[in-house]
């Protein structure tokens, strides 16, 4: 989770930012999954299905922009607005919704899962604990 996320906001170009955020959120997945309850089980199909959906739409709209503009890396795209003002908004709303903002799906997948691994029976509190703060340093890293 912190490898990609730190990694993340070092690449000039779109389509790898995009996919090491993916790779970031799928450590969520993995952790809702080695949460053994059912709270951290749902929250990993959610993050799964959420971020299905997301990732998708964050790649196409990457792809469309660069049909338009031939352009990739995000140094050369100052005021994408200008000439593509609905491909811009629907980018901007799924990147908040891919930052896991709340009221999107990616924060109450990423919450459920929390919430799963605080429960579980299965791990003592230090681990716990630890697990919790790597996860919180993805979170505001990506």
């Amino acid at each position: 989770i912190i490898y990609a996320a730190s990694t993340s906001p070092g690449q000039r170009n779109l389509k790898k930012r995009i996919a090491y955020s993916s790779v970031s959120h799928m450590g969520f997945i993995l952790i809702g999954i080695a949460s053994i309850t059912d709270t951290g089980l749902n929250g990993a199909i959610l993050q799964i299905i959420s971020h299905g959906f997301i990732g998708a739409a964050l790649f196409f709209l990457a792809g469309t922009s660069y049909d338009r503009i031939r352009l990739v890396y995000l140094d050369e795209m100052g005021g994408v607005a200008i000439p593509m003002p609905k491909i811009f908004t629907m980018f901007s709303s799924f990147s908040m919704a891919s930052l896991a903002l709340p009221g999107m799906s990616g924060f109450v997948a990423e919450v459920l899962v929390f919430l799963g691994i605080i429960t579980s029976q299965k791990y003592l509190l230090m681990p716990k604990i630890a697990i919790i703060f790597v996860m919180a340093i993805g979170m505001i890293l990506t």
